[in-house]
């Protein structure tokens, strides 16, 4: 498989405080990675990076071999590249379907047609991933009033319809009932397998990402600490030590 992210020497720091020291790691085109460590390890700055959100200081990130780090959100999101986050980005006041409809901009529309009203063919998407995601029954209710594991579920089915080449999750399963939590693994897989959606998973749940993962990489205070398969991760020291606090 072929690399569709590349993260070479990154470094980012805030105000002196050094988030992510001398990073490399690449993702593999088609797969699914995971990236772990301790609360504070520098996960998430990584994954803002890699979608522009912050800038980095020093390093190179690429994308299906273009350079990105210096490209906004938004030019990032257009070549494929879309994550989500630990706190969904829904509009609550809006039905789900309106939901799916508003996010069709990011990526395929131009400006001006941006104000266009979406198409039969919009909807026609919107219906069989809100189906896709177990939500087409509560296309019509307003998001807000979905449990955050349906809202989770919701923004899911709202990148997917960007189409994206790469999607970068943050905690997919945080806070979510553990009932549905297997319902959503099973769509993640899903969506890597039917769809051809490389995922890159950020996740606390071990067991999640021992079961999903094909490579996984352990980040601890900003450093890479180790990577390697799920068995490799399982049986590494380092990263035992790091969750223990030993590290």
């Amino acid at each position: 498989m072929n690399a569709i992210i590349e993260v070479q020497d990154v470094s980012k720091s805030y105000g002196g405080v050094v988030a992510n020291k001398r990073v490399s790691m690449t993702v593999q085109a088609g797969g699914i990675t995971g990236l772990i460590g301790p609360n504070g390890s520098g996960k998430t700055t990584l994954f803002n990076s890699i979608v522009g959100y912050h800038p980095i200081d020093s390093g190179s990130i690429k994308f299906e071999g273009r350079e990105i780090s210096k490209m906004p959100v938004q030019s990032i999101a257009r070549l494929g590249l879309i994550r989500t986050f630990q706190q969904t980005r829904i509009y609550g006041a809006m039905d789900c379907t309106k939901n799916m409809l508003i996010s069709l901009p990011h990526r395929k529309m131009k400006f001006l047609d941006a104000f266009s009203k979406p198409g039969e063919s919009d909807h026609a998407k919107a219906d069989r991933l809100l189906e896709f995601v177990g939500l087409y029954e509560k296309r019509f209710l307003s998001a807000g009033s979905l449990s955050f594991g349906q809202q989770k579920l919701l923004e899911f089915a709202m990148a997917l319809m960007n189409e994206p080449t790469g999607l970068l999750l943050d905690e997919p399963t945080a806070g979510i009932n553990p009932t549905l939590i297997n319902g959503l693994i099973d769509r993640l897989k899903r969506a890597n397998s039917e769809f051809g959606i490389t995922l890159f998973i950020i996740e606390h749940n071990m067991r999640v990402i021992m079961n999903m993962a094909d490579k996984i990489y352990c980040l601890a205070h900003g450093e890479m600490l180790a990577q390697g398969t799920p068995q490799e991760i399982q049986n590494d020291q380092r990263v035992v030590d790091a969750y223990l606090g030993t590290h």
